[in-house]
């Protein structure tokens, strides 16, 4: 079997970026974004999803948080479509349901080839940490878009934003996990012969 890895640096006046990715690790993250809440949502979805990651990001924190979050997010996806290559013989869809005690989030993805996301965490607290709350469903779209998959993520109940983020990100790792599972009788998992196309 091909190892499923991928490796991006993406440099501009706004971010320095190194994202290394392996979809068959064992869930070893290590993140270094300058904003904490951000690292704990990736250290999850590392771990959940058994991806090995490798993120560090230098950026503009002094400006705000948007282009850090949002370049970690591009260039994770970037590496992840690099990761994945040609999408054949993988299960292509998953989905999952996570709790994080009083928070429940679904997430459905599908390794489509065609970024589309639809995120709604419902957070209602302005900042989580030094992370605004509406960069949270921005860096998932920001993953969707450059990793060319379709991701819904809903937070179904909860209270506790930090609660209702976590099960989100809990929610997309495992249903990556699904998804990326290896079938060898599956082919190319389309009716019309590619995912790239």
């Amino acid at each position: 079997m091909s190892e499923r890895t991928g490796k991006i640096e993406r440099s501009t006046k706004e971010t320095s970026i190194l994202v290394e990715l392996n979809i068959d690790g064992s869930g070893i993250a290590d993140v270094a974004t300058g904003i904490g809440f951000l690292d704990h949502m990736l250290q999850a979805l590392a771990k959940h999803s058994r991806m090995d990651l490798r993120l560090e990001c230098k950026g503009d924190l002094h400006i705000d948080d948007h282009h850090t979050t949002e370049d970690c997010g591009l260039a994770l996806g970037q590496a992840f479509k690099m990761a994945v290559g040609e999408p054949i013989g993988i299960q292509r869809y998953g989905h999952a349901y996570c709790p994080l005690d009083e928070a429940l989030s679904r997430a459905v993805v599908d390794i489509s080839g065609r970024p589309h996301a639809c995120i709604d965490l419902g957070l209602k607290r302005e900042m989580l940490g030094t992370l605004s709350c509406e960069m949270i469903p921005h860096f998932l779209e920001s993953f969707a878009t450059e990793a060319r998959i379709t991701l819904h993520v809903d937070t179904l109940k909860g209270f506790n934003d930090h609660h209702r983020s976590e099960s989100a990100f809990k929610a997309t790792a495992v249903a990556l996990r699904t998804a990326l599972t290896r079938d060898n009788s599956a082919g190319v998992p389309s009716t019309k012969g590619t995912l790239s196309a």
